[in-house]
């Protein structure tokens, strides 16, 4: 295993840290990490590869939790989701640079510069629905369920891209228990069934 120079591991780790502790080869080279470097982080296990090309910091996970639990607290009201949730779930291969968070299109936004936020105002009915409690060094966090999760993201397919959604439905046939019945509810609630219809039955 090559030796390197701690000051160029912690310059690398500081990287990853700022893409949520996620980043793709080809982005990683681009901001100066050498392949060398990387080499070296995985074989000392301080990156594991989540995809093809896709690298996660193996202590990512602790930042990661402190600012849901950081979000939690600050913006209690607020459910995670569209992208957030996609990656919360493990269904895609998506870095959000940005914690996606749901309010009720009634509540006043919070004011937080710390984690960056992106707040998203959904209807009563598409906020209350599909919500989960997880929790997280005692702290509550709302989350919505996985299928919620991917109707959200075809509501929304405009702004997220129909080539993200399309890899999350794939990623969530392949790796979950596929639960038709739970996305035509939701469909069907949230007024959308006769348009994904189509590709539901292509998935099923």
């Amino acid at each position: 295993m090559p030796i390197l120079p701690p000051e160029s591991l912690e310059k690398a780790k500081a990287l990853f840290r700022k893409r949520n502790g996620y980043l793709r080869t080809s982005e990683a080279l681009r901001l100066g990490i050498s392949p060398r470097t990387l080499y070296a982080m995985r074989e000392a296990k301080l990156i594991e590869p989540v995809a093809r090309g896709l690298y996660r910091l193996a202590d990512s996970f602790s930042d990661i939790e402190n600012d849901l639990a950081m979000i939690a607290l600050k913006v209690p009201t607020g459910v995670i989701c569209l992208v957030s949730a996609l990656a919360y779930h493990e269904i895609t291969t998506q870095i959000p640079h940005q914690i996606d968070v749901a309010l009720d299109r009634n509540t006043k936004p919070p004011r937080m510069s710390y984690p960056p936020i992106r707040v998203h105002r959904f209807s009563q009915l598409a906020y209350q629905l599909g919500v989960e409690h997880h929790r997280s060094k005692r702290i509550d966090i709302k989350v919505y369920d996985v299928e919620k999760t991917l109707i959200d993201c075809f509501r929304n397919r405009n702004s997220i891209g129909m080539d993200i959604v399309l890899e999350a439905f794939k990623l969530y046939r392949k790796r979950r228990r596929f639960n038709i019945e739970k996305l035509l509810d939701y469909s069907q609630a949230l007024r959308i069934a006769k348009t994904i219809s189509p590709y539901l039955e292509s998935l099923a």
